[in-house]
């Protein structure tokens, strides 16, 4: 199976910027793996709301998608070679604070599919981001 473990959350000052890190291990190996065919998304839930979509990459062509809320000021990126998934975000806004997942489906990512978390197969645990 597959673990994602997500780093890189904190406090920030509006305006400001973080970087968010979500490092996929094969539970099998131990190692980390990022398989080519998976769909990388970042979702996010704030206090009373609804889990949300923020933004996806394609492992298999590095094509990405965003929800409105984040274009512009976020980027998602990807490391194959460390297993890594990264999502910088920048110009942030109090609105921005939320619990931020990185999520990994096995399939390849979809115009419509990336955004809904139901087509994920695994989540992490989730880092706080708070903007002030």
């Amino acid at each position: 199976d597959v673990q994602l473990v997500e780093s890189g959350g904190g406090s920030v000052q509006a305006g400001g910027s973080l970087r968010l890190a979500c490092k996929v291990t094969d539970d099998s190996t131990s190692k980390y793996y990022m398989d080519d065919t998976y769909c990388m998304g970042w979702f996010r839930q704030a206090p009373g709301k609804d889990r949300e979509a923020v933004a996806a990459i394609g492992a298999d062509d590095g094509r990405t998608y965003y929800a409105d809320s984040a274009k512009g000021r976020f980027t998602v990126s990807q490391d194959k070679a460390k297993s890594t998934v990264y999502l910088q975000m920048d110009s942030l806004k109090p609105e921005d604070t939320a619990v931020y997942y990185c999520t990994a489906d096995r399939i390849p990512c979809g115009p419509l599919s990336w955004s809904d978390e139901d087509a994920y197969d695994h989540r992490g645990q989730g880092t706080q981001v708070t903007v002030s």
